[in-house]
């Protein structure tokens, strides 16, 4: 998929070059992701020129990554901190990176609804009863 998005559209070959040439599979195997990707409405045909069939993503990378990291927090309970803790043993969390977080934590806090005073769905619910 990653090839894919970089080039917005392609061939099955435009995809494989795109490939990291030392872990390139072949041609029929990136035919056979392509063709799977397809089945599961991640690609699409988008039009064919000559042989070549070109595709074009249907699902966008970041719509894809949201979806990936919630089956992954899911699988820790729905809680992020074993992973925040793995990925700060492992050195692949930087404090950097940590108070990047802190800052993005800070804006959401600062624009949600209780910070402005507007009762959220709940509160609103609760106090309905």
């Amino acid at each position: 998929m990653h090839a894919l998005w970089d080039i917005g559209s392609g061939s099955v070959r435009e995809i494989q070059d795109r490939l990291p040439e030392e872990r390139r599979p072949a041609y029929t195997t990136v035919q056979t992701i392509v063709r799977r990707l397809e089945e599961k409405g991640a690609v699409r045909r988008l039009k064919k020129i000559g042989n070549a069939l070109i595709f074009e993503p249907v699902v966008t990378r970041k719509s894809t990554h949201h979806r990936l990291i919630n089956e992954l927090l899911e699988s820790f309970g729905g809680s992020a901190r074993p992973l925040m803790a793995h990925l700060a043993e492992t050195g692949k969390l930087s404090l950097t990176d940590l108070k990047d977080l802190e800052s993005m934590l800070a804006d959401q806090t600062a624009n949600s609804p209780k910070a402005t005073g507007t009762p959220t769905d709940a509160s609103a619910r609760r106090k309905r009863k």
